[in-house]
């Protein structure tokens, strides 16, 4: 079994989604800070361009996107399954609207002049004018558009009542008695509420709910031992890549392995990714790149959510 190296940084929402995964299947890993705003030139050696968080490494291959960390952690070790048998579906379709819709909510709600208040509290005006800019870019060129926050507050009663609902009468968990990706992927947006005091108020009123957040926080962070970036990108350097397997995969654009391609996010952080393709199926998108730095990587991107184009 290679180390697993987590590229994240404390306050992101995804990156605690990661996080607890990890925890969830009693993993170890390496933990590798990366800062919260562009540039991130070492996370983007690995990536080449992507810079969305968290990333996970496996030597020399690059995860991107937590949907596709999910399914690499459950083939890092299948018990306790993120995808169970029989509602693999509903599993994974739950945790994308989580993922989209819930998470848009919750960054919305925190971004509110209060919410920003708080979570900015002492900060230098520069570091916040900064990661305001970042965060306007991250948006620039994608699909999604950042959600009013009087929106989100008027629409989280029904978001946040359904999981009420359900919670309180079908298990401990969405999909019964044992988590699931989809807790995960609801959670870390909760979570990101919840961490601002400011904000948090609108998480009173349903205990369903947070009795299963803390349920959720039970999972912990796994065991994690702090590793420098220099030294994760030596070990890609060091390492190869994994061989993909055989499949009779179709590409729906028509795409051939060993072509010149980009790949992109299609909502936000929409920086293209160059390299040569390696493999695609149903879920999955492989590319192959040479970093000056990091050597010959592979970086996998999720099928959803991700465009391929030719180079």
């Amino acid at each position: 079994m290679t180390d697993l190296i987590l590229h994240h940084y404390p306050q992101s929402p995804f990156a605690e989604k990661a996080r607890l995964m990890l925890g969830f299947k009693g993993l170890a890993w390496h933990s590798v800070m990366i800062p919260a705003v562009m540039p991130k030139p070492d996370l983007t050696a690995l990536t080449g361009g992507y810079r969305r968080t968290p990333v996970l490494q496996i030597g020399a291959d690059i995860y991107c996107d937590t949907a596709l960390i999910a399914r690499r952690l459950e083939r890092e070790k299948a018990t306790p399954a993120l995808f169970p048998e029989g509602k693999e579906a509903a599993a994974a379709g739950l945790a994308q609207f989580a993922d989209q819709v819930l998470f848009q909510h919750g960054v919305a709600i925190n971004f509110q002049p209060k919410g920003l208040a708080a979570r900015f509290a002492g900060a230098p005006e520069a570091m916040v004018q900064g990661f305001m800019a970042d965060r306007k870019a991250l948006f620039s060129g994608g699909t999604a558009s950042r959600l009013d926050s009087a929106v989100a507050l008027s629409q989280w009663p029904a978001l946040i009542g359904r999981l009420e609902t359900q919670l309180d009468r079908d298990g401990e968990f969405l999909l019964g008695d044992q988590a699931c990706v989809a807790d995960f992927a609801h959670y870390h947006a909760l979570w990101f509420v919840a961490s601002n005091k400011a904000v948090a108020e609108v998480l009173e009123g349903y205990p369903a709910v947070k009795a299963w957040m803390a349920r959720m926080a039970d999972f912990g962070h796994g065991s994690s031992t702090a590793m420098e970036s220099a030294e994760a990108i030596k070990i890609a350097k060091e390492a190869t890549p994994e061989s993909m397997p055989a499949t009779d995969f179709v590409s729906p654009g028509g795409f051939t392995a060993g072509q010149q391609v980009t790949v992109s996010a299609v909502d936000y952080g929409t920086e293209e990714v160059a390299g040569k393709l390696v493999f695609e199926d149903a879920e999955e998108i492989v590319i192959s790149r040479e970093d000056e730095r990091a050597g010959l990587v592979q970086v996998h991107f999720p099928r959803y959510g991700f465009k391929i184009s030719a180079a």
